[in-house]
């Protein structure tokens, strides 16, 4: 197997042209490799700038999770360090967690975070959201989303050879009409669910309300484990000063 590492875009988009299968830590992929056999041509973006970028609004394709530090919003950070063992961390990559991945431990962050996901084909470099990225496998170069106010992540804890364990997810962020928008995420089992309320915050802002409004939400036909889960982290997230 030939590995190819482009250093642009437009090397990498003529490896894909040429049918170089796309790789990150091939956490997940090589002992279907073994069975099956390899590709004559792989292609890792782990030396291409545009998907390896840290910031508080952007996070590379390639990045590998043991990187992701405080330059990140919580969410996202928490999320990584939660990712499999250290083993694991220091090879799997973003796009492969929420691409390759069923599990997509990183995605209730990105959806949150209300990310928006840039997208790498053989004759293009664009902007989609994430339902078209799962729907149709296409190769992460990286995420975008607007700083929020705050955000926080959990992960509870799973039984060995059990279902995946609960994972939920929040963030605020600020509207165009100066209120703010709570948005929430949690994995339960394999699936995702996303809902959000939004309201005006101040001084006398009445925390059972906002919980109130949310689980008039989907959310409120989740069992009830998941259910305290997401008012533990909300009530948590609610009480935090604006800073971050």
């Amino acid at each position: 197997m030939l590995l190819r590492l482009p250093t642009s875009v437009s090397e990498a988009q003529e490896c894909m042209a040429e049918g170089a299968v796309p790789i990150g830590g091939a956490t997940l992929i090589w002992a279907t490799w073994q069975r099956d056999g390899f590709p004559e041509q792989a292609m890792s973006l782990r030396d291409l700038p545009e998907a390896n970028t840290i910031g508080r609004e952007t996070l590379g394709g390639a990045v590998i999770l043991n990187r992701i530090d405080d330059r990140v919003p919580e969410a996202l950070r928490r999320a990584a360090a939660t990712v499999g063992t250290g083993a694991v961390r220091r090879t799997a990559t973003v796009g492969g967690n929420i691409v390759g991945s069923t599990l997509r431990c990183l995605l209730p962050a990105a959806l949150v975070l209300e990310a928006r996901a840039v997208v790498l084909d053989p004759d293009s470099v664009y902007e989609t959201d994430l339902t078209e990225v799962l729907a149709k496998g296409h190769l992460l170069l990286g995420l975008r989303w607007r700083d929020p106010i705050t955000s926080a992540y959990r992960k509870l804890p799973g039984e060995a050879g059990g279902p995946p364990p609960l994972v939920v997810a929040a963030a605020l962020h600020t509207t165009g009409t100066g209120g703010t928008r709570l948005r929430v995420a949690v994995r339960d089992g394999y699936d995702v669910l996303t809902e959000s309320t939004e309201y005006d915050a101040g001084p006398d802002l009445d925390h059972a309300r906002v919980l109130d409004d949310l689980r008039r939400t989907s959310v409120g036909a989740l069992h009830a484990t998941a259910r305290e889960a997401v008012h533990e982290l909300v009530t948590d997230l609610l009480s935090r000063p604006t800073g971050r």
